[in-house]
């Protein structure tokens, strides 16, 4: 697959959605390394349906869910962030808002989602996983990216 580099504006919550203003840090972001962002280029799935999983993934990561492989180098705040929360309440909210969202989904619903849209797998990789039939997962993920959509209001 091609890569697709598209510079961003580095933000405390991670690569912003715009490009990076001048002076301000930046990150180098690979849009085609998104199992969604390849479905959604291929017409598998709606531009509703990539907003929810991409905010689904912002709050999986946000939520600091990912396993940590090394220490901690964030600096230490006193004051409140944006918002007025400080980072822990951020991450607090976003587990909550990730919780949320999953639920919503249900229980038959959740494994795909998480598969695809958290941990970056294939779909026919996470279908050989839930011993699912061929071509039936991205049936599933539509309805599960239906229902996360309805969860934060989009489209």
């Amino acid at each position: 697959m091609k890569q697709q580099l598209v510079e961003r504006e580095l933000t405390e919550q991670g690569p912003g959605r715009g490009p990076a203003r001048q002076g301000r840090r930046s990150v180098t972001v690979n849009l085609a390394e998104s199992p969604l962002t390849w479905l959604h280029a291929r017409g598998h799935l709606s531009d509703t349906d990539l907003a929810a999983g991409e905010r689904l993934r912002m709050d999986w990561e946000a939520a600091q869910f990912a396993p940590g492989i090394t220490m901690r180098w964030d600096p230490v705040r006193t004051r409140g962030g944006a918002g007025g929360l400080d980072p822990t309440e951020r991450q607090v909210a976003a587990r909550a808002r990730f919780n949320g969202a999953i639920g919503a989904a249900g229980p038959g619903l959740s494994d795909i989602l998480w598969r695809v849209v958290c941990a970056g797998e294939a779909v026919p990789d996470a279908e050989r996983a839930l011993a699912w039939p061929a071509r039936s997962g991205k049936l599933v993920l539509r309805f599960a990216l239906a229902r996360v959509a309805d969860f934060y209001r989009i489209g």
